[in-house]
């Protein structure tokens, strides 16, 4: 990521600003956060990838939400 990509979207998630993908998992149980963006559409550009992925690890059920908020660590959580 350049510099100054990093730095748009450092300043969206300190004010509020950015959009993050919120994806629940069940067996296992967790939560993971996809972001920060800021553009929407560029997150749901990337979000399909980002699914694919948790769903090679054949969850239980995977549902998500597009949020747009502001985020820190950790981005994996217990559900």
């Amino acid at each position: 990521m350049n510099p100054l990509s990093w730095l748009a979207r450092s300043a969206a998630n300190g004010l509020g600003l950015a959009w993050w993908a919120r994806v629940e998992t069940r067996s296992p149980d967790c939560v993971y956060w996809f972001g920060p963006f800021t553009r929407r559409g560029s997150l749901e550009a990337e979000l399909p990838a980002f699914l694919a992925d948790l769903q090679s690890e054949s969850p239980g059920a995977l549902e998500h939400q597009v949020l747009r908020t502001r985020r820190g660590e950790p981005l994996t959580e217990p559900g």
